[in-house]
C-alpha cells in the first residue's frame, strides 16, 4: 500500500487502483482532486476486474459515481490534512493557526463555504492543503453552541414534533423544538444543521 498523504517534496504520486483507500485524494480530469469516498472490487464471471467508486469532488463537493479498470494507474494527490484552530474572521477570510507550528494561514470565505454558520472561535478544525494552497474546512461531526434568540419556550406536549427557528452564537439559524428557550445549550450537527439534542 502507498501512503501518498505524508509524501514530502512531490505533489502527487501514481499508484494503480489496487492502492485506492477511503479518504484518499485523487487528482483526475486535468488537475480537478477528488476525495474516495467508498470503492468496490468487482470482479465478474466474464471480462476484466473492476473498481467502482464514488468519488466527492475537493472544492465543488460534486459526488459522482466513476468506474476503473482493475490495476489501472491512477495519480494520487498529496493532501496534507493539519489540525488547526479558528482564530478570527477578518471580514473577507479566516485566520487559522497550526497547533504544532504556531504558525498562521489565512482561508478565503469561499473555501470555508457554509461551515462558516458552524466556526466557533478557538474551535480545532481540521485543514486540507495542496501545495500550499488551503483546499477544505473540516468541522467535527457536532458542536455545542448557546441560543442567543428564539421565540419564548412553549412547555407542554413534546410529542406534537414542531419546531422554530433559533439563533446560535455562531450567528446560524436552526430549527429546534418549541420548548427550547434563549440562553440554553444544544447540540447541533455541523454537516446538516440539524438539531441533535439539549445539552445538560
Amino acid at each position: 500500500m502507498i501512503d501518498c498523504a505524508r509524501t514530502l517534496g512531490e505533489t502527487t504520486e501514481v499508484a494503480t487502483t489496487n492502492d485506492l483507500k477511503n479518504g484518499t485524494t485523487l487528482k483526475l480530469d486535468g488537475g480537478e482532486l477528488w476525495n474516495v469516498v467508498e470503492f468496490q472490487h468487482v470482479k465478474p464471471g466474464k471480462g476484466g476486474a473492476f473498481v467502482r467508486t464514488k468519488l466527492k469532488n475537493v472544492t465543488s463537493g460534486k459526488v459522482v459515481d466513476k468506474t476503473f479498470n482493475a490495476g489501472a494507474k491512477v495519480e494520487f494527490a498529496n493532501v496534507d490534512r493539519r489540525e488547526m484552530q479558528y482564530l478570527y474572521n477578518d471580514g473577507e477570510s479566516f485566520v487559522f493557526m497550526d497547533a504544532e507550528t504556531y504558525d498562521q494561514i489565512i482561508v478565503p470565505d469561499q473555501v470555508v463555504g457554509k461551515n462558516a454558520d458552524f466556526m466557533m472561535e478557538s474551535a480545532t478544525v481540521t485543514v486540507a492543503m495542496h501545495e500550499g494552497e488551503p483546499l477544505y474546512v473540516e468541522l467535527p461531526p457536532s458542536i455545542e453552541v448557546t441560543i442567543t434568540e428564539t421565540a419564548p419556550g412553549v412547555q407542554g406536549d413534546r410529542s406534537t414534533g414542531g419546531t422554530k427557528s433559533a439563533t446560535v452564537e455562531t450567528g446560524a439559524t436552526v430549527q429546534v423544538p418549541l420548548f427550547i428557550g434563549n440562553g440554553e445549550r444544544i447540540k447541533v450537527d455541523t454537516r446538516s444543521g440539524d438539531y441533535l439534542g439539549r445539552v445538560n
